[in-house]
């Protein structure tokens, strides 16, 4: 930081403080009626040391989650609300097309006891469920990690393979492709069918078009929301067979209509309705 930016820097820490001390004057006026608002330093990417996170544009990354430090993220991926992904004394890697779903802690391990540099490193076209921990480990192509599974360092998970629910998968465990591994600590359960294979690339795509619909809600105005809100308080309760014996024929409003490619059969419908499509 050179002269001017240091000057800078000390103004606006000046106007930051003089801005606290008014509220604090203008809360003492109010007395016990006064309402305390406490700022949230919250931040969804955040630099740590010398390290930024690297973000490719079409990442949908939540609110509430936290990317912090050696982070990168490719293209289509979705960090899912709550999650954590800590790259501080070591970097994490997230191909494309992935989804971290939920409240899910990813971090990494400067060295393990022999000395072996871990970093976390997750393929493309991953799911990884709800509050999984994921540890200084390497999670292949296509790969899928079930919800409330820990995998501790060095676990490698191949590409087709399928983590259990609820799993521990203890350190340096290598799990082959095409196999269920599950329990605690997880052993093989079985070989997985086509059709489970399939079902893993299936659901990595069904959460990229998940994603877009949460990205596209996440940046709207408060404008557009009330909008919205009116229009769907207007068309919330509308019976179809009561407006077919009046003759009434009523068209749903564009913004309440999803894409045709999160819905079943590709059919749209509105919003209003409480739908679960995973």
């Amino acid at each position: 930081m050179g002269t001017l930016g240091r000057a800078i820097y000390t103004v606006g820490n000046w106007i930051r403080g003089t801005g606290q001390a008014l509220d604090r004057v203008g809360s003492l006026l109010q007395g016990s009626h006064r309402i305390e608002e406490h700022l949230s330093r919250h931040r969804t990417l955040m630099n740590v040391f010398d390290k930024s996170p690297l973000v490719d544009k079409d990442v949908f990354v939540a609110p509430s989650a936290s990317v912090i430090g050696d982070v990168q993220i490719g293209k289509g991926s979705s960090i899912w609300y709550g999650c954590v992904l800590r790259g501080d004394v070591n970097n994490i890697s997230v191909g494309s097309g992935t989804n971290i779903q939920d409240n899910t802690l990813v971090h990494v391990a400067k060295t393990n006891i022999s000395g072996k540099v871990l970093p976390t490193l997750i393929g493309d076209n991953v799911t990884v469920g709800h509050s999984a921990v994921i540890h200084g480990c390497t999670v292949e192509d296509e790969a899928f990690v079930g919800m409330g599974a820990t995998l501790l360092d060095g676990v490698v998970v191949e590409k087709h393979a399928m983590v259990a629910a609820g799993s521990l998968v203890k350190q340096n465990t290598r799990i082959p492709s095409g196999e269920v591994w599950g329990g605690n600590p997880a052993k093989f359960m079985r070989k997985l069918t086509d059709e489970e294979i399939v079902y893993i690339s299936q659901s990595a795509k069904n959460y990229i078009n998940l994603a877009q619909i949460h990205a596209s809600e996440n940046s709207k105005s408060f404008d557009q929301i009330e909008v919205e809100r009116a229009l769907r308080k207007k068309y919330a309760r509308k019976d179809e067979d009561y407006d077919s014996m009046l003759g009434i024929t009523r068209e749903t409003p564009p913004e309440l209509i999803l894409p045709d490619n999160v819905l079943p059969g590709g059919k749209p419908v509105a919003k209003v309705p409480s739908t679960q499509y995973f």
